[in-house]
């Protein structure tokens, strides 16, 4: 009985890494056909499609990206120091908010939480958020309105609070305290080291959001310089869209010229390269993390 359960135990197992193997590769095969694309020229993307082997190599969708240097690395450097500078005060106040709000000998927690959770149902509309950052909090064209929205998110809170509660045990709270560690001691060096996924979880959506932010450049940034790297992209892609058809409209062969689709795949692998590249770091954190920090309480 024994020989056969194990029997059963590796069938399963080869069946579980096929389908996994399948998974990972029709996962791969959009982000293959990202780079083959990026690599393509132009003009046979646009006669034969999308291939996993690019029929003909090009570089002219990268140099069209590349062509001042200089302000495509400015728009790195403006989206990479908001991604981290927002994402390290981002985690502070919210690891302190979820660590405040689980307490049970706090007061007012479940009338905050309810507060917190009230803004995810109904907001002020865009309009006013406007007019409050730009009139009242002066903070257009400065790289403080890059950073300062997006530093809390109620959904993040909730999930740093459910998270803390889960892994940080009442006990060990209460022994720190018998021992004479004050709330930000115990929150620096025991609620902090014991909730590393949470962190990690919470980190990488905020991460995410700072790194793919274009929104806040078009709405609150004039000067060109100040760009993030998307929004400086994004000007790029209605440049190249704007030439193609105006040359297609006064049936000059401009559209030949511009390599428009290479050049898209192009900016789709530099901005998604970072991110990528990270993610495989903190992927044990992120998935414990948000399995645990997810349980409703």
């Amino acid at each position: 009985m024994k020989i056969k359960d194990e029997k059963y135990y590796r069938s399963f197992q080869v069946f579980a890494y096929v389908i996994v193997t399948f998974v990972t590769v029709v996962c791969l095969i959009p982000f293959l056909l990202i780079i083959s694309a990026s690599l393509t020229e132009n003009e046979s993307i646009i006669r034969q499609g999308y291939n996993l082997i690019p029929p003909k190599l090009s570089l002219d969708g990268y140099r069209m990206v590349f062509q001042f240097p200089q302000e495509v690395l400015r728009a790195y450097g403006v989206t990479g120091a908001t991604t981290v500078i927002g994402t390290l005060m981002g985690l502070f106040l919210i690891t302190m908010a979820g660590y405040v709000l689980q307490r049970k000998d706090f007061k007012y927690r479940n009338q905050l939480s309810f507060y917190i959770y009230f803004t995810t149902l109904f907001g002020g509309g865009l309009i006013p958020w406007y007019i409050m950052l730009t009139k009242y909090f002066k903070l257009m064209d400065t790289y403080a309105v890059l950073v300062l929205p997006g530093l809390m998110s109620p959904f993040l809170i909730i999930l740093m609070k459910n998270f803390i509660r889960s892994a940080v045990p009442d006990e060990i709270v209460e022994s720190a305290k018998i021992d004479g560690a004050n709330d930000f001691t115990i929150y620096w060096k025991i609620v902090l080291q014991l909730s590393l996924p949470g962190i990690a979880t919470v980190g990488l959506f905020l991460a995410l959001h700072y790194w793919n932010d274009w929104f806040s450049s078009s709405l609150f940034i004039n000067d060109q310089t100040m760009y993030q790297l998307q929004y400086y992209l994004y000007n790029i892609i209605n440049t190249i869209s704007f030439l193609a058809n105006m040359g297609a409209g006064t049936g000059v062969a401009l559209s030949q010229d511009v390599p428009t689709e290479s050049t898209k795949m192009a900016m789709a692998l530099i901005v998604t390269g970072p991110i990528v590249l990270l993610y495989p770091f903190i992927q044990r954190y992120f998935v414990k993390g948000l399995t645990i920090g997810a349980v409703k309480g």
